[in-house]
């Protein structure tokens, strides 16, 4: 069976409990090829974990969900040393990121910064390092994390440098009607996990991952990258633009994005279409921008104004 059509496949057996949102489903899977981490910030009830449960099962990968309170520790999520006596040295005892691939770290925002920060270094480098020892993960190693900005008394916002390591953050956004009426009549997603079938396994993923990697990039699309970062520094609305992880983000998640739609080869559609997920919350809006009350949506659309689009003939 083609990639395409297995891709597919894992796209509507998601649906079956992620109903109406197709466009979000397409976004975690572009990211999971893309081998980057996903934050999923929306209001609670929407669908959040549910979403993350169901893509882990499709895909066949080792899930682990952490959810995350104020009283949970570094050592809980990156393991800590232990000293045995019989042979006079420190002892590893893995904590909950080694058993996973795809790690479900629930309401993020809800734990202290040094918990959050345990992370970091998973989610850039695949290991931990504990009591200078280095511990690598499984591979794949994903982290789907979920925030929701109702009720943030008690919260910790994320660092900016924190939020830098997620590729993507998105929202699920409330059904529309027709979908909200199939939820009722199927009584919720959680009721409809247990008949989600796995289609792929790791393997299958490592594989994908690897050929998203060798996605052509045409020399005039890469230029078009680098130029919307520069624009996203210039922009008067935008104090703090794009760094370099920032654009690399943007090129690793256009080349999933083409992948997805069944291409070798990254289109400007492909970088457009996944620009303000990857970028938004990379960036820091101006003070004017909070003067004229100006959305970071519309500063990145006059990002996106701004840059002229390559010409793409020939590639067809």
């Amino acid at each position: 069976m083609r990639k395409a059509e297995v891709l597919e496949e894992v796209l509507s057996e998601v649906e079956k409990v992620v109903i109406g949102k197709r466009s979000v489903v397409e976004k975690v899977m572009m990211a999971i090829l893309a081998k980057g981490n996903i934050l999923l910030d929306d209001v609670p009830g929407v669908g959040k974990t549910t979403l993350a449960m169901a893509i882990g099962k499709t895909l066949g990968l080792a899930y682990k969900r952490l959810q995350f309170t104020p009283d949970v520790l570094p050592s809980d999520i990156v393991g800590f040393s232990i000293y045995d006596k019989e042979t006079a040295s420190l002892t590893y005892m893995p904590g909950v990121i080694h058993q996973a691939n795809l790690l479900l770290g629930d309401e993020i925002n809800r734990t202290s910064s040094k918990t959050q920060s345990a992370l970091l270094e998973a989610m850039e480098e695949g290991q931990v390092t504990v009591d200078g020892q280095t511990h690598p993960l499984k591979n794949p190693f994903i982290v789907i994390a979920t925030q929701n900005h109702v009720g943030t008394a008690g919260t910790q916002m994320l660092p900016h440098a924190q939020m830098d390591r997620f590729l993507i953050k998105i929202s699920i956004g409330y059904p529309d009607l027709k979908s909200q009426m199939d939820i009722i009549r199927e009584g919720g997603g959680q009721n409809q996990l247990k008949n989600i079938e796995p289609l792929m396994n790791t393997e299958d993923v490592l594989s994908m991952q690897e050929e998203v990697e060798r996605i052509f990039m045409k020399e005039s699309v890469v230029e078009y990258i680098a130029k919307l970062t520069s624009a996203s520094r210039d922009c008067e609305w935008i104090e703090l633009g794009l760094g370099p992880r920032g654009a690399l983000a943007v090129s690793r998640m256009s080349k999933a994005c083409a992948y997805l739609h069944g291409r070798d080869y990254v289109i400007p559609e492909d970088v457009q279409e996944v620009f303000f997920d990857v970028t938004a919350h990379r960036i820091r809006l101006s003070r004017r921008a909070k003067i004229e009350q100006c959305s970071i949506e519309q500063a990145l659309m006059q990002v996106i104004q701004k840059v002229k689009v390559p010409d793409m003939e020939g590639m067809e």
